[in-house]
């Protein structure tokens, strides 16, 4: 999975906006500078964070910009799917389940590609600002015990095909 360079500023500017929330509004120059971003690329990236409500402009002497919601109410996967699209990997969900239900001398190939884009989603999904700013970020071991929980609750399992034989 990649993640654009506009998509990793976007991330580390939310991330700072969370250390800093309750502290009244930061300035993009005070942004850039903390965080080694280039202002005028941050600027666009803040407008369109703002247009998308997840932060907030104060106008004045004090202004700047704030989160508009606790850090622990902002998910990782809105801010990338904001500014790079779907988190897909390998294709859209859709778009692969259709190559599963159509490819069938590929489909293990598909489903693969599916649970690989599943996991990224649930792990983006699940993990906050506020799970960064904390060191509370999803660990390999306490991961994949959520992960198996999310698969026996939602995986739909497809028998592989192989040689024309469903195994």
């Amino acid at each position: 999975m990649k993640i654009s360079q506009k998509g990793l500023y976007a991330l580390q500017a939310m991330m700072m906006l969370a250390r800093h929330h309750n502290q009244g509004a930061i300035r993009i120059r005070d942004i850039a500078y903390e965080e080694a971003l280039p202002e005028k690329f941050l600027e666009l990236i803040l407008l369109e964070l703002k247009n998308a409500r997840m932060v907030e402009s104060v106008r004045g002497a004090k202004g700047g910009y704030q989160l508009r919601r606790d850090p622990a109410d902002v998910n990782l996967s809105d801010i990338i799917r904001l500014i790079d699209g779907p988190l897909a990997p390998f294709g859209d969900a859709d778009q692969l389940r259709e190559l599963i239900d159509r490819d069938i001398p590929h489909r293990a190939l598909y489903q693969v590609f599916l649970d690989v884009r599943d996991a990224a989603a649930r792990i983006l999904d699940h993990t906050t600002l506020a799970d960064l700013i904390n060191g509370n970020a999803p660990r390999p071991g306490k991961l994949a015990k959520h992960l198996k929980k999310t698969k026996k609750q939602t995986a739909s399992i497809l028998p592989m095909v192989v040689g024309g034989k469903s195994e």
